[in-house]
């Protein structure tokens, strides 16, 4: 396993009790990561910083930033570089689930969310957060101060995953509380109406923000690992399905890819930037997301 491997598997970052030292150990293995790959200028530019492009005055560019990257790059001016970012969290009980990973759906989410919150607060960005089952149960609002950084840490750290949830609901409240153009980051396994819940996220994007979807799922709900005679629960409303594992596998894959081609699809026409994740995965995909969706706004 390489140096930055260790810190972007979840399986690593499990092993991590604190929130707050799990975001710093992911955000150490991604920047790691960035400096060493082809988006090496990218982590310059989490210093405020973009690349230099005829019209700029000479006199902004950074000879220090050079010395470091034999490349051209300036100060953003703060009108630029600040956006307002909303981490939405789904509690819904079906988030609590995993078969053999080492952290649940929802864990994998809380601690992607506070990665991104340790950037965003470093970057100086307001953030805030908005938790929903089947509505908005609590909202906290943004602020760039490092002192957020603790609240937010803390709040998360704190939530669990109970009960039903009502997505395309509490996505249409969220629409209707912001004010201001914003990033919402929407982290949640999308168990419900596809139909609906597009029609939300939609109402997001008309109403001006920019959108990115966390779709998150348990690695063996991606895989289907199962043999023989089982018993399928809904974890929210408890209905049972008993199925053989080994018949059942190659309709139940189809569906779900299918399941997760609906929202890429429907996404990618609304321009909603979809993330399709699941538990095993190492974080650094869902980071460079939002790095590109921040790059792109400046």
């Amino acid at each position: 396993m390489s140096s930055v491997e260790k810190y972007l598997k979840p399986e690593v970052i499990r092993q991590i009790s604190r929130l707050d030292l799990r975001a710093q150990f992911v955000v150490k293995g991604f920047l790691q990561g960035l400096h060493a790959s082809p988006y090496h200028g990218f982590s310059v530019e989490f210093s405020e910083h973009r690349k230099y492009t005829n019209g700029d005055d000479p006199k902004d560019i950074d000879w220090l930033v050079y010395a470091k990257t034999d490349k051209y790059y300036v100060k953003k001016f703060e009108a630029e570089t600040n956006i307002t970012g909303y981490l939405v969290m789904d509690l819904s009980q079906s988030m609590g689930y995993t078969f053999r990973q080492e952290l649940t759906k929802f864990e994998y989410a809380i601690c992607l969310a506070a990665a991104l919150c340790y950037l965003m607060v470093h970057q100086q960005d307001p953030v805030g957060l908005i938790t929903f089952d089947e509505k908005i149960r609590n909202s906290i609002a943004p602020k760039s101060k490092r002192t957020q950084l603790g609240t937010l840490l803390s709040v998360l750290a704190n939530l669990e995953p109970t009960g039903q949830t009502d997505i395309s609901h509490s996505l249409t409240q969220v629409a209707a509380m912001l004010k201001h153009k914003s990033l919402v980051m929407v982290f949640s396994d999308l168990l419900g109406d596809p139909d609906e819940i597009i029609e939300s996220l939609r109402r997001l994007r008309h109403g001006g923000h920019d959108v990115i979807l966390f779709h998150i799922m348990d690695e063996a709900e991606v895989t289907f690992p199962f043999d023989g005679l089982m018993e399928l629960e809904d974890p929210e409303s408890g209905e049972k399905l008993k199925v053989d594992g080994v018949g059942f596998r190659k309709t139940y894959l189809e569906q779900v890819a299918e399941f997760r081609e609906t929202f890429r699809r429907e996404c990618f026409g609304s321009k909603i930037d979809y993330v399709g994740l699941d538990t095993s995965m190492q974080f650094d995909k869902a980071l460079l997301e939002y790095l590109l969706s921040r790059q792109g706004r400046g």
